[in-house]
């Protein structure tokens, strides 16, 4: 007999009310939400940085579509994720975009943001915060603080985080003088 106890109580199953089995199924439902949650936000970011010495010109294709040609001693952060975010830190860059993308990208100057309309411009910052932007071809939308400014072909303006000044009208050699100078030997 004291045998059989033995194997009645190695066969006895647990059982779990209702309750508990739903605390047990929610439980799981957290864990597997925090692990997803975790997954998601712990992607590395991707970010390319490039800069240029004293002398040095860099022209870099960020897709088949767009090119960024950098000034002596200027510096941008790229993102490779859509939609593509550049920031520019210091210095003058031309941008060349053959075609529209489907998800349009913005260029951060300071505190003000370029949204591209499918163009060929430039941007050049200068030390006292006073920026230029050129448009070459197509058109750019400017946010600042005041608002948002349409810039469109063969126009120029300055630039600071709150407004722009200057707005003007210009030659395609004004564009990015130094873009054209780079490409000589």
């Amino acid at each position: 007999m004291p045998e059989q106890k033995e194997s009645d109580s190695k066969s006895k199953a647990v059982k779990l009310s209702w309750k508990q089995m739903l605390f047990h199924f929610a439980l799981l439902c957290l864990c597997v939400l925090l692990g997803l949650f975790s997954w998601y936000l712990s992607r590395p970011q991707s970010i390319r940085f490039h800069e240029t010495g004293a002398h040095e010109y860099l022209t870099v294709s960020l897709t088949p579509e767009i090119d960024v040609s950098l000034d002596h001693g200027s510096s941008c952060a790229v993102t490779d994720f859509e939609p593509l975010r550049i920031e520019l830190f210091k210095g003058s860059a031309y941008f060349d975009i053959k075609k529209k993308q489907a998800n349009d990208f913005r260029i951060k100057v300071g505190e003000a943001l370029i949204e591209d309309l499918g163009t060929r411009f430039s941007v050049r910052m200068q030390k006292n915060g006073d920026h230029i932007v050129s448009v070459g071809q197509g058109q750019i939308k400017l946010h600042v603080a005041a608002g948002e400014y349409l810039i469109s072909a063969l126009e120029q303006a300055n630039f600071d985080n709150f407004k722009i000044s200057k707005h003007r009208l210009i030659s395609a050699g004004e564009v990015a003088p130094w873009h054209s100078r780079s490409a000589e030997p």
